[in-house]
């Protein structure tokens, strides 16, 4: 499904910009908050960027500018996952990348990340939640053409076009392989299962949850949810250790 994203003119301020007033509609709370981030009162501008996030809008800018309001206010991992946020819905977007790793050095004993195998890094590129319209569309496309082949083919004699036999088995299956890349984009973007760590030194526990923790997890870290048990929750760290968290210390992407 395509997103319709609006472009922005980007103001620098430091090393963390703020996308131009009047932006979202001219919307009242955009200009408020704006306002308020350029007098340098961050509290107020998280206030009014929130009323627009809390919405729900596919707009990445939103969560771009909370993550640099965030960042003023050195509030670490909600700067994190608001752009985080801002890159689900747009990966591409340059300036959350580099910001996002800006904020990312300010993580004090960060969780060093495994290195995935080139497969397991090409087959998430394609699969990315946000392609999901893309690869749907490719397979709908596929699934006309094989059905066009085996239309002709059926008529062949009429039409008098020969067509090689394998040809059908190859398009169904070509359909086949981006049917199932579609689905497995499609899932990802229902999917709610990333989060980030807002607590800093947030204790990692064992199945049981007793005894003293795993270990300490720094405010910030992004973590894959794996399971859910009342008020905990199982996770996944970027270096592959698992355990128990509170809920209440995580926010999803």
């Amino acid at each position: 499904m395509k997103k319709l994203i609006f472009i922005f003119t980007i103001l620098l301020s430091g090393s963390i910009n703020l996308v131009a007033a009047g932006a979202i509609d001219n919307s009242y709370f955009w200009q408020k908050g704006n306002e308020f981030y350029r007098s340098k009162l961050y509290d107020s501008a998280v206030f009014y960027y929130e009323q627009i996030a809390a919405k729900r809008p596919i707009n990445a800018d939103v969560y771009y500018n909370l993550g640099n309001t965030y960042y003023k206010l050195n509030k670490i991992g909600m700067a994190v996952l608001n752009y985080e946020r801002a890159l689900k819905i747009n990966p591409e977007y340059k300036e959350a990348k580099e910001n996002l790793l800006l904020t990312q050095t300010r993580i004090g004993n960060k969780v060093t990340a495994i290195n995935d195998i080139f497969f397991i890094i090409w087959w998430n590129s394609i699969t990315r939640a946000d392609r999901a319209g893309f690869w749907a569309i490719a397979a709908a496309f596929i699934f006309i053409i094989t059905i066009a082949i085996l239309l002709l083919k059926r008529f062949n004699n009429s039409v008098g076009l020969q067509l090689p036999v394998q040809l059908p088995f190859i398009t169904g299956f070509i359909w086949v392989c981006v049917f199932i890349i579609a689905l497995v984009a499609a899932n990802k973007r229902m999917q709610a299962n990333e989060a980030v760590i807002m607590l800093n030194d947030a204790p990692l526990m064992n199945n049981e949850l007793v005894g003293k923790p795993l270990l300490l997890i720094p405010e910030g870290t992004k973590v894959v949810i794996l399971d859910n048990k009342t008020n905990w929750v199982e996770i996944k760290l970027p270096d592959g250790s698992i355990g128990w968290v509170q809920h209440s210390i995580i926010e999803k992407i």
